[in-house]
């Protein structure tokens, strides 16, 4: 990966050494040292042995054009805030059922553009 810095690099290093360009989103950085980080770490961890669980990866955000659901850790009362009922009833297919209602209103709220197909 060649990282630009400020502006860019050189034109001349691009035409002659450049295969692909990749951009990680609409906006500005400094230098492409974090954009080539982000890089390494949306693609190493698809590499088998990177994840503890290699399953887990087949779960996270855009796998099928979804944004993923809320993500509820312990204590299940933290300040108040409780873990939703579904997620604590051990009945799987409701919480997967949740889940996918949720990620599916995460979309539409916050990425309709995933949906538009």
């Amino acid at each position: 990966m060649i990282c630009g810095h400020y502006k860019g690099i050189d034109e001349r290093i691009r035409q002659q050494y450049v295969t692909k360009e990749i951009s990680i989103g609409d906006y500005v950085l400094s230098g492409g040292e974090l954009a080539a980080a982000v890089l390494v770490d949306a693609i190493g961890r698809l590499l088998p042995g990177v994840l503890g669980d290699e399953t887990s990866a087949l779960t996270d955000s855009f796998q099928d054009n979804l944004l993923a659901p809320p993500v509820y850790t312990r204590p299940v009362d933290f300040r108040g805030h409780k873990v939703p009922d579904v997620l604590m009833s051990g009945d799987h297919k409701k919480i997967d059922n949740w889940r996918y209602e949720q990620s599916v209103q995460r979309t539409k709220d916050r990425r309709p553009d995933l949906l538009d197909d």
